[in-house]
């Protein structure tokens, strides 16, 4: 397995998934201590549960459909939309249709290398 953290050019092949649970299941993409992609794969049904952190995140819908609730407020989303979670606010969402997110982070998701 390749380190995400030190290589320039990173092959999706390469990358082993980590299954988050029945319906959804995650690759660390690239990262270093300022910033981190994350590949999100969703059957439909699976959930990302609301929850907040610190960083700051915007994520690219590449696939699917996804009900994206952000501080209280849902919408649907499809390949090729984007959306922005700033610092602290709840957010969530539920594929409807299955798909990948391609989740960026600022700073790293420490607690994703865990």
């Amino acid at each position: 397995m390749i380190n995400n953290a030190t290589e320039t050019f990173i092959k999706n092949a390469d990358v082993e998934w980590e299954q988050v649970n029945e319906l959804v299941k995650r690759k660390i993409m690239s990262y270093d201590e300022n910033l981190m992609l994350v590949k999100v794969e969703f059957q439909k049904g699976g959930i990302g549960p609301i929850h907040d952190h610190f960083h700051s995140q915007t994520t690219y819908v590449e696939s699917g459909s996804f009900d994206v609730t952000i501080d209280g407020e849902t919408k649907t989303l499809g390949a090729g939309d984007v959306f922005y979670i700033p610092p602290h606010a709840p957010h969530g969402a539920v594929c409807t249709e299955t798909g990948v997110l391609l989740d960026f982070f600022s700073p790293m998701r420490k607690d994703f290398l865990n």
